[in-house]
């Protein structure tokens, strides 16, 4: 089983109340292959909602409102479903200051980027779950490795 970002369902829960979603990831969603959850929506906060970005290790609002514990909250909820579900990787929405991985917006609401880790994704990682961003699990290619192909730890196989 597979955790994903809700939004990478096709689900409208983003910031903007827009959704993100990615056809190979919604219909393994729909094939009962993988489990969705928004960690955002899951720590209390609406859709739509103020766009937030990490700064010195808060998540801060573009009108300069502290929800860092809303996105906490939320990460712990997301962990116990993926963990409930019996998931074993997780993909995650990639920049996002939820679910990004490796690399996320820099804090200043100007597009910029910055290495780091969203705030569930940085607990899935912490507590040995498998992270890749949806980038990842699309190999670059524009096509997804179906879950057979795909080790947890090191991502999509390259056929080499």
């Amino acid at each position: 089983m597979i955790f994903l970002s809700k939004c990478l369902a096709g689900f409208p829960c983003r910031m903007d109340g827009k959704s993100k979603g990615v056809a190979p990831l919604k219909a393994l969603y729909e094939a009962g292959e993988a489990v969705c959850a928004c960690p955002e929506e899951l720590g209390g906060l609406p859709t739509p909602r103020d766009p937030g970005e990490i700064r010195e290790g808060r998540v801060i609002t573009c009108r300069g409102a502290d929800v860092t514990e809303a996105y906490r909250r939320g990460a712990r909820a997301a962990l116990e479903i993926c963990r409930q579900a019996g998931c074993t990787m997780a993909v995650l929405k990639s920049k996002s200051p939820s679910c990004g991985k490796g690399v996320i917006h820099n804090g200043r609401f100007d597009g910029g980027l910055v290495p780091g880790d969203g705030v569930c994704a940085r607990l899935f990682i912490d507590e040995g779950i498998p992270v890749m961003t949806e980038e990842e699990w699309l190999g670059g290619s524009g096509c997804a490795q179906p879950p057979s192909a795909v080790n947890p730890v090191e991502g999509p196989s390259t056929g080499a």
